[in-house]
């Protein structure tokens, strides 16, 4: 219930009283006057008595009864008026315990939003600074027509395939050239081959960051030291990568070592030429530099 309700109702209460003693008053003055009744007074000004016809009796019983009538129902009328009013207060107060709340969830939500929209900024100067970073690479591509692809002199060695792949160089070293089938032991030679790719690499990428990648041909594996393809290309990798580093003088941190195993098979390994082919070590030339 609002203010202006409550005050209505305070009034009603007020004017309830007011109204019942009246009531009380009149019948008071009734039983001392009565309807045409006469009243005396002794010489020390009290009441004698009055004298009521039977007629003025009736008459005064009935308006008595009327004005108990009223006055009962004035009271039962105050009390529901009470009654109300305390309703209004309770209902004034869970009001109030509401409005409270609401402004509580609302400061809460405003910092979940501050914090969401300090977020999305984040996000945002991420998403430019990695989208700056793919426009740089891009501007950085290696291509095939590119003088220093031209100038290795690995690519005219028997067995060792070259070739551009997007903006990064492959060099693809068999593996049977290099390693024994099924082990991580490096041939007699492999060590002069390898020393051949650093000297190749030093003089035309420098800087460049290299990948060194180990690919399997998916053999079922009998060795308890390499127990899954994984483990092997992993191995073979990591020996390519003491040789361009130990024997051929690269800087280790411009390599970096990947085992594919046999995810990433060139051809099918249904024929032993196919397999033989899967089976192999690639360098990778990608086009972001290092700082020396």
């Amino acid at each position: 219930m609002d203010q202006p309700r409550q005050g209505l109702v305070a009034v009603s209460h007020v004017s309830n009283r007011r109204t019942i003693g009246a009531i009380w008053l009149a019948l008071l003055t009734l039983s001392a006057t009565g309807c045409g009744g006469r009243y005396a007074l002794t010489p020390a000004g009290q009441p004698a008595g009055v004298t009521l016809s039977p007629q003025q009796q009736t008459a005064l019983a009935q308006q008595t009864q009327q004005y108990q009538q009223r006055a009962a129902s004035l009271d039962r009328d105050n009390q529901e008026l009470e009654s109300m009013l305390a309703q209004s207060r309770q209902q004034t107060q869970l009001l109030q315990e509401q409005i409270t709340a609401t402004q509580t969830q609302l400061r809460d939500t405003t910092d979940r939003l501050a914090a969401v929209q300090a977020d999305n900024d984040l996000l945002r100067n991420r998403t430019t600074a990695l989208a700056a970073s793919v426009q740089t690479r891009s501007q950085a591509e290696i291509r095939a027509n590119n003088s220093l692809l031209r100038s290795l002199t690995i690519t005219n060695m028997p067995g060792i395939n070259v070739r551009q792949d997007g903006d990064v160089i492959r060099i693809e070293l068999p593996g049977d050239q290099l390693f024994n089938v099924g082990t991580a032991q490096p041939k007699l030679g492999a060590d002069a081959l390898l020393r051949t790719i650093a000297v190749d690499l030093a003089q035309n990428y420098p800087q460049q960051l290299i990948g060194i990648e180990g690919h399997t041909d998916g053999s079922p594996m009998t060795s308890p030291q390499y127990p899954t393809d994984q483990h092997l290309a992993v191995a073979q990798a990591m020996a390519v990568y003491d040789g361009l580093a130990r024997t051929g003088g690269m800087p280790p941190r411009q390599l970096f070592v990947v085992g594919h195993g046999a995810s990433h098979p060139l051809v099918s390994n249904g024929t032993d030429a196919g397999r033989a082919r899967n089976r192999r070590i690639e360098v990778v030339i990608y086009p972001e530099t290092i700082q020396r």
